[in-house]
C-alpha cells in the first residue's frame, strides 16, 4: 500500500500510510489503539474504500477483484464475524467447500483445539474459543494472503504458543502472513517484519534487529508513538 488515506467524518483514522508484505513472510502492524491498525487492513481486504492512495493485494485492488483473488485471501476479523448458529466443525466444512484444495479440516481443528467444543454452537463459545474457530476459517482456504487481526486476543499460554506455530508453518507455506497486535511478545517472537504505526502512519518499520539494536522493542515502540508524550 502506499500513501493511503482515510477520513471518517472529522476523524483522520489513516494519513499517508505506506509499507508492504512480503510472500513467505510474517508482517506484524503493531500500534496503540486508534494508531490505524484495523482500518488499514480493512482498506487492503476491501472492506473500508481509502479515500485516497493505492493498495494493491497479490497485484490486484481488492475493490476490483474477483472470485478467485478472494479466494487467495483469508481474513480473521477484529470482532471474529462468525455465524452464531453454526458449530465450529460445520462451519470450518462448509467454509473448506469453496475451496480447491483446502487445509484438512480435521487436522486443523485437532491442532487448534476445536474438538474440545465442536459441538457446541458459536454464540456459546468463550472468547478464546471463538479466536480459535476464526482463526481456522481464516486459515482453510490455504491462503496466498492472509489479514488476521489480533489472532490471538483473548487466548491463553498454551493456545497462544500453538497459533504461532501454526502461522509460523503457514509462513513457510509462502503465505504473506499480516498481524495486527499489541503485543511485544508476539511482535518479538513472530514476526520477520515489523510496522510500527501512529495516528495513521508509519512511525518506523523494518525487522526486529533492525529496529532495536541495543534496545528493546517496547523501549522503541514507547519513544515513537503518543504514549511517551504523556
Amino acid at each position: 500500500m502506499r500513501d493511503l488515506a482515510k477520513r471518517f467524518g472529522a476523524t483522520t483514522a489513516l494519513a499517508g500510510m505506506t509499507w508492504a508484505a512480503r510472500r513467505g513472510q510474517v508482517t506484524a502492524v503493531l500500534g496503540p489503539n486508534g494508531a490505524g491498525k484495523t482500518t488499514t487492513i480493512e482498506c487492503a481486504e476491501g472492506l473500508q474504500r481509502p479515500d485516497s492512495g493505492e493498495v494493491r493485494v497479490l497485484g490486484a485492488d481488492p475493490w476490483q477483484a474477483g472470485p478467485d483473488h478472494r479466494a487467495a485471501v483469508g481474513v480473521m476479523l477484529q470482532d471474529g464475524g462468525l455465524p452464531n448458529a453454526s458449530t465450529p466443525v460445520r462451519l470450518l466444512r462448509h467454509l473448506a467447500a469453496f475451496h480447491q484444495s483446502p487445509a484438512d479440516v480435521d487436522a486443523l481443528v485437532e491442532r487448534l483445539g476445536i474438538d474440545a467444543f465442536s459441538g457446541t454452537t458459536v454464540r456459546r463459545l468463550s472468547g478464546g474459543q471463538k479466536q480459535r474457530v476464526a482463526l481456522a476459517a481464516a486459515l482453510v482456504g490455504r491462503p496466498e494472503v492472509a489479514f488476521l487481526d489480533e489472532p490471538t486476543a483473548g487466548l491463553d499460554p498454551h493456545a497462544r504458543l500453538d497459533a504461532w506455530e501454526l502461522l509460523r508453518e503457514t509462513r513457510d507455506t509462502g503465505c504473506a502472513v499480516i498481524v495486527t497486535t499489541h503485543s511485544f511478545e508476539e511482535a518479538e517472537r513472530l514476526a520477520d517484519h515489523i510496522v510500527i504505526v501512529d495516528r495513521g502512519r508509519v512511525a518506523t518499520q523494518g525487522s526486529l534487529a533492525e529496529l532495536t539494536g541495543e534496545r528493546s522493542l517496547e523501549k522503541i515502540y514507547f519513544s515513537l508513538t503518543r504514549e511517551a508524550t504523556r
